[in-house]
């Protein structure tokens, strides 16, 4: 007798998800009464992604630094605690970074703002491909990964060439522009004091074009708890800057246990990238984190700006400056173009990007 494990067809749910070109916000809207199949994970999957009731403190938590005055005499002290966070957790929060809270509620309720327009709006947005530089999807992977994560992005690529105005949704516009230019500024100030913690000379990771190739995404995770937000990863490029509302649900890992990434009014979280990590020569690391299920009625919203070289044919691996006698260079050399291409052919939730490119 037939079971529904041999009547499920997953490639052809995920071609009816992908086609209806509504995310997981029009699987909510339509009242569905469980989570589709395709969204459901392995229970060791599953296994603690809800919040600890434990009482026991964490092993370890996020620094938070204060980016105020970086260029006083507090800027040596700033850059070795973004050089200890860099080599120790991959992660840390700033503050007293110079983005108005106005500007980041604002940048938060205009991606919000889109995702909860009618379908028929932001299904225009709807496609899987960047070629005009902005697109609305749910999933990145979808077709690489063995479970989808519940969650809607909307994806505009900032840099090095900025889409027409006319081709980012009018509702979130202006706003989009206006983090960009905010994250740009902030973006030289952190490229400095990274490359100063690695001893590099001042202004080397902007010489190599790492603040140009900017991806903005903006993440919905609305309210279901049955299922993963966003799983285990880590991201590709140089720097990631972020900026999560007030629900949580963003850990680390750190070393075989999961650490919450707590929000802190007013901070933006940063963290190393696969790349970054490779040019240090494993000083600095990237390391996976993921997001909790939402078990709040709210969406949870977080926008993340990620900086890449933007030259494809340039050549990288770890710098001359990171590898002497004493530290060989662990990563062969590689086109940042064929870095990408690897990025994109593997599900997020797999084996960490660096390794394809150990020596």
């Amino acid at each position: 007798m037939a079971t529904n494990e041999d009547n499920y067809d997953r490639a052809k749910e995920l071609k009816q998800f992908d086609d209806s070109k509504t995310g997981v916000k029009g699987l909510l809207d339509s009242g569905l009464s469980s989570i589709p199949r395709l969204f459901v994970h392995p229970p060791q999957t599953l296994a603690g992604l809800k919040p600890s009731s434990s009482s026991s403190p964490p092993p370890i938590s996020i620094p938070t630094i204060n980016l105020s005055a970086p260029d006083s005499d507090r800027r040596s002290t700033i850059a070795a605690e973004i050089s200890r966070a860099a080599r120790e957790l991959g992660f840390f929060q700033i503050v007293n970074h110079g983005i108005s809270p106005e500007a980041l509620d604002r940048t938060i309720a205009a991606v919000k703002a889109f995702h909860e327009q009618p379908p028929e709006v932001r299904s225009r947005f709807y496609r899987r491909e960047m070629g005009t530089g902005v697109s609305y999807l749910s999933n990145v992977d979808l077709y690489q990964s063995k479970a989808a994560s519940w969650r809607d992005t909307l994806q505009v690529r900032l840099g090095p060439t900025r889409p027409a105005p006319e081709q980012v949704p009018e509702i979130c516009r202006d706003a989009v522009a206006q983090w960009d230019r905010e994250v740009v500024r902030l973006g030289e100030v952190l490229m400095d004091l990274v490359g100063e913690g690695l001893g590099l000379g001042a202004g080397r990771l902007t010489e190599l074009s790492c603040l140009d190739g900017r991806t903005m995404v903006g993440h919905y995770c609305p309210q279901p708890d049955l299922t993963v937000g966003l799983g285990s990863h880590a991201d590709p490029g140089v720097l990631t800057v972020l900026l999560q509302d007030h629900m949580g649900g963003l850990q680390i890992k750190y070393g075989e246990v999961w650490v919450d990434v707590k929000p802190v009014p007013g901070a933006l979280v940063i963290n190393i990238g696969d790349l970054l990590q490779i040019m240090s020569n494993d000083e600095y690391k990237s390391v996976d984190h993921r997001v909790l299920a939402n078990s709040n009625r709210e969406p949870r919203v977080s926008i993340a700006v990620f900086f890449n070289p933007s030259t494809r044919d340039k050549v990288f691996g770890p710098l001359p400056e990171m590898v002497s006698p004493e530290k060989p260079a662990v990563y062969r050399q590689f086109t940042y173009s064929e870095f990408m291409q690897r990025f994109f052919t593997k599900e997020l939730d797999g084996k960490s990007l660096r390794n394809y490119f150990k020596l």
